[in-house]
């Protein structure tokens, strides 16, 4: 039995979504500690940067910062890729959602604030920017990789950390516009086998519904 992971994040899908799902999909027993932003301001000394997400395993210091989190937890759970050359091109996939999940962030502090308008005005203008032409790169990887091994997910023949990331995003991404995916079925069809794996499907359907 693997070592039991205490995730703490604010009570926000946020940059820690994708860790929960690899921890749902894991099947191992872990913990998802939500933290109110009430609560923060007692508890910031506690993550080694002073910021979340942090996770905590038994025996081991807390480990911080969201894709390092990521990228360990997914060598522990076969998520990894099945070689060096397959981790990397997970690695490039995830490090180019980072750049998208950076541009919603005026989004998110604008959701944030209730300020409606000024959150339309901005995801009106990250959709043509940067939103299409990411979906277009993402689109044509999965399809050079159905090409190249007749896989269904970005990288090899099984499910990696980055499709998480990446189908995560889809799922903020189209409460910006509900009908970005209908010129990228690849793309939506990779949301749905994701939405529907073991312990990722329960997970969606029990987690608590927050704006962000």
């Amino acid at each position: 039995m693997a070592p039991k992971v205490t995730l703490h994040y604010f009570n926000l899908r946020g940059r820690a979504e994708p860790i929960r799902w690899i921890l749902a999909y894991s099947g191992e027993d872990w913990t998802d500690h939500r933290i109110e932003f009430s609560e923060w301001p007692a508890v910031k000394s506690i993550p080694p940067f002073g910021q979340l997400p942090y996770i905590e395993i038994e025996g081991q210091t807390p480990l911080a910062q969201a894709y390092a989190i990521m990228r360990y937890l997914a060598t522990q759970y076969g998520l990894a890729g099945a070689d060096e050359w397959e981790a990397g091109e997970i690695d490039a996939l995830a490090d180019y959602a980072a750049e998208a999940n950076t541009v919603l962030r005026p989004y998110a502090g604008a959701m944030m604030a209730k300020d409606e308008k000024k959150a339309q005005q901005i995801a009106d203008e990250i959709t043509e920017t940067t939103i299409k032409p990411f979906l277009e790169k993402y689109e044509k990887t999965l399809q050079n990789n159905q090409l190249q091994s007749g896989g269904e997910f970005l990288v090899g023949n099984k499910p990696s950390w980055v499709d998480f990331v990446v189908v995560q995003l889809m799922d903020e991404t189209l409460r910006l516009k509900s009908d970005l995916l209908e010129q990228h079925p690849l793309l939506k069809g990779l949301c749905e086998r994701v939405h529907n794996l073991d312990g990722i499907k329960d997970f969606l359907e029990t987690r608590p519904d927050t704006p962000l």
